[in-house]
């Protein structure tokens, strides 16, 4: 599986059982928030050492309703905190990733 072009594309992928396992693993961390498997994406996330990985991190633990460590991830990431939906921050992040693909 290629990584998708853009967020429609991985969208579409939320069908499969598992990401692929050759796409970045930022994108596999984004892969896992939406599809209800919080444990997966935060494995990933957490072993990811940039700020993408952080704001990923950070936005597992809004998600979680731990404001506290979320607040702590967002600075790591250099962000505000989030105030917008769930589901539109993984596209804003996934925008990000992809552009960076």
């Amino acid at each position: 599986m290629k990584i998708p072009k853009n967020y429609k594309e991985f969208q579409l992928t939320f069908q499969k059982k598992a990401p692929d396992t050759n796409w970045p693993e930022s994108f596999q961390a984004l892969w896992f928030a939406p599809n209800g498997n919080w444990e997966a994406s935060h494995a990933i996330a957490q072993d990811l050492h940039t700020e993408i990985g952080s704001w990923i991190h950070a936005h597992l633990h809004r998600v979680e309703g731990d404001e506290f460590n979320a607040g702590y991830w967002y600075r790591q990431a250099r962000r505000p905190f989030c105030s917008t939906s769930f589901s539109d921050e993984i596209r804003e992040i996934a925008a990000v990733v992809l552009a960076q693909n």
